[in-house]
């Protein structure tokens, strides 16, 4: 199993290198610890065998549909009868649990500037403890403003927005929605103005639920774009007056508006499981952000086919929320914790761990504080995870890192058995365990790809396994995900049980449900997940939902899948990813990224090719140690703005980059030409989503004379 680490771990020692004493001693320990657990080993590993499989095709056809094993005769559609639609279940939950915590906001004690070794200052929090509202607080809570939101003319059926960061006050904000059956519209918090003009004109929303923060810095500036606007909600606590608004709209405070629905005698117009409760705007990756019409049956069903993958959820469980909770991962993974009673503690990824950007040195992060039992997770943040502490093993003396990589090295080939290594967990891994808050059992990644190293990585270090999954806005980002026991790589599972995939045959791009060894070809899913279609939408994006002679709607996702013998998905391609260069071959810009991605130079990169051009090009966001470790190999001198813009280190970096061993891509794949970027491609940069999704157009924009010069060979 070794070699599957070798080139994720630059200059480092491997078993093979390493003293055969070393070796023995380490292996006759081993050895007796495997003996003294032989029994338990045994029956873990005949529990947990990966080729077991997890679906099967309904016809017995190559091309599906395939259903999950447990769900072959009928497609999961609630978590418990009765509960079908989003206010039922969370008042359901509140009798359940009254008393227990729901939702914790950690306090701010006070803001400071810290200078780092560069002479730069930044700002950075001292945090205090969870400060948490009971089950009964929260439902009283949205009930209130539910209240207060019709006494200021909110209609049930009518759109009402939330712009707002992920925090206990947006859950708030949504189950007043739903309990009083409004149609909750969801705008990302790093859209640009033009963007949220876009959907808040489109939804015709008189109502808007936004924090200060973003009211000042977003909201105001497009505030004339938006004539229907009525009323802006103010999450936060202060201040209680609001002036230099224009006219017609009025200000009010969250708490104000409560306050409001507390003395309203307004009545609820409860929701059917058939009524719209989430209109979500997508991120917009792919050009202008469409909103998605998600039912209240949609969402039951994908959050209980997603919850069955986890196991043992409980009210003792602790879930961390720091992702956008207009992202329908997010949105999905807090329903599912409040559906089940746990805890949900508030972050942000500059808070989450002890090293973010905005701990002050020497305080702990929210995770260490928090210590959560359940994460969620996009590939962009697991990386930078595996990036930095393979970066730290790197520094070690020579002991701790010959420990760490054969730890590391058996634990990989024990995973491969089935087998749990509680010694190595608790004598070499718990210090990096310790960076999630130490109790993470379950980690859920999905959003896009995640590459074989890291998914290693966190099932290795982390101790616990990673639910690697797939879905859409438009699935209620339902789809597959994998078994907690299938230790696999670059596969995403099994479908759930609340829908079915099924294989298109794409025959320009060259995949059909017969090619071998597996069957191939777009992916649709279908089932009560699937939702309604996109909002005030021409017929032609309509087209990508399909109903069935049964009345089941279908979404045709656009991705490439293989369907492996256990019934497992792999996605290999997607549509719009596929590049025709010149001479007729086609190019994979996602497969060419998430291989070069591996390169321990390169933090983030975009493939681009023209059509009208025989090579690929790339922009390329390089790791900071590596990058000036290459420079001053070389004696390349300069700031890093300075070494980015120097054709020396854009040839050096492309040299180490083509010089990896690049597996499974063509030469022709390879980007023959690189930009480097000095700054990282952030949300708040507007060149990838709040998902960490490349924006392909908006980068293009921003590369183009890059672009006119990889290809004019200037």
């Amino acid at each position: 199993m070794s070699a599957h680490i070798s080139s994720h771990l630059p200059s480092m020692k491997l078993q093979e290198d390493l003293s055969p004493l070393l070796l023995l001693l380490f292996h006759c320990v081993v050895s007796v610890y495997t003996f003294i657990t032989f029994l338990p080993a045994c029956v873990l590993s005949w529990v947990s065998t990966p080729e077991r499989a997890k679906a099967h095709s309904l016809l017995g056809r190559p091309e599906g549909p395939y259903r999950a094993v447990s769900s072959l005769k009928e497609l999961v559609t609630s978590l418990q009868p009765g509960l079908d639609t989003l206010d039922k279940m969370f008042e359901y939950t509140a009798r359940r649990f009254p008393n227990r915590d729901c939702l914790g906001t950690r306090e701010v004690i006070s803001e400071e500037d810290e200078e780092q070794c560069d002479g730069k200052v930044y700002k950075k929090l001292v945090l205090g403890e969870y400060h948490w509202l009971s089950y009964q607080e929260v439902l009283t809570a949205a009930a209130q403003l539910g209240g207060g939101l019709a006494s200021l003319g909110q209609h049930p059926k009518n759109n009402i927005a939330i712009f707002c960061e992920t925090r206990a006050e947006w859950i708030i904000a949504a189950q007043a929605c739903f309990m009083y059956n409004f149609r909750l519209v969801t705008l990302y918090s790093t859209l640009g103005g033009p963007a949220i003009a876009h959907g808040l004109k489109e939804a015709q929303v008189t109502h808007v639920i936004t924090s200060r923060e973003l009211l000042e810095t977003r909201l105001r500036a497009i505030l004339i774009e938006v004539p229907r606007l009525q009323h802006i909600i103010v999450v936060d606590s202060a201040p209680t007056s609001w002036l230099g608004y224009p006219h017609g709209i009025s200000v009010h405070n969250m708490a104000a508006v409560q306050k409001l629905g507390a003395r309203s005698e307004a009545g609820k117009s409860p929701p059917l499981p058939s009524d719209v409760a989430v209109i979500m705007y997508t991120s917009g990756s792919t050009g202008i952000p469409k909103g998605v019409i998600i039912s209240h049956s949609n969402l039951i069903a994908g959050i209980a086919g997603i919850s069955e993958r986890i196991p043992n959820m409980c009210e003792e469980d602790t879930y961390i929320g720091y992702l956008p909770l207009a992202h329908v991962l997010e949105l999905c993974a807090e329903l599912i914790c409040v559906s089940y009673g746990c805890r949900i503690g508030y972050s942000s990824p500059q808070t989450l761990a002890d090293q973010s950007t905005k701990i002050k040195k020497g305080s702990r992060g929210d995770a260490s504080v928090l210590r959560p039992t359940l994460m969620a997770a996009v590939p962009e943040i697991m990386d930078r995870i595996y990036k930095n502490v393979m970066n730290k093993v790197e520094e070690m003396n020579w002991a701790q890192r010959t420990l760490f990589l054969l730890a590391y090295n058996y634990k990989l080939e024990q995973l491969a058995k089935g087998n749990s290594t509680p010694l190595c967990d608790k004598l070499v891994f718990r210090k990096i365990r310790s960076l999630l808050g130490g109790r993470t059992r379950i980690l859920l990644s999905g959003g896009a790809p995640l590459s074989a190293a890291t998914q290693r990585f966190m099932n290795v270090c982390f101790c616990c396994p990673v639910g690697q999954g797939y879905g859409l806005t438009e699935t209620c980002g339902a789809g597959t995900i994998s078994e907690y026991w299938d230790y696999s790589t670059g596969r995403v599972g099994g479908p759930l049980v609340c829908c079915e995939v099924q294989l298109k045959d794409w025959v320009e791009g060259g995949y059909r449900s017969t090619d071998k060894p597996h069957p191939r070809g777009e992916i649709l899913i279908g089932g009560p997940n699937v939702t309604m279609g996109y909002y005030r939408s021409e017929a032609k994006k309509q087209d990508d939902f399909l109903e069935d002679e049964n009345g089941q709607r279908w979404f045709c996702t656009g991705d490439i899948g293989e369907i492996h013998e256990d019934g497992c998905l792999k996605i290999i391609d997607r549509k719009k990813d596929l590049v025709k260069l010149q001479a007729g071959e086609y190019v994979s810009l996602g497969k060419v990224e998430a291989v070069l991605k591996s390169c321990p130079l390169v933090d983030n990169i975009c493939a681009y090719a023209n059509s009208d051009e025989s090579y690929v090009i790339g922009f390329v966001v390089p790791n900071q140690k590596h990058f000036l470790a290459l420079a001053e190999q070389y004696d390349v001198r300069g700031s890093r703005n300075e070494l980015c813009n120097s054709e020396t280190m854009e040839e050096l970096v492309l040299k180490a980059i083509t010089e990896t061993p690049l597996a499974g891509l063509e030469r022709f794949e390879i980007p023959r030409k690189i930009r480097l970027s000095p700054d990282p491609w952030t949300p708040e940069t507007g060149l990838v989503t709040d998902a960490y999704k490349l924006k392909r157009k908006e980068l293009k924009t921003h590369y183009l004379k890059d672009i006119e010069r990889m290809y004019g060979g200037k």
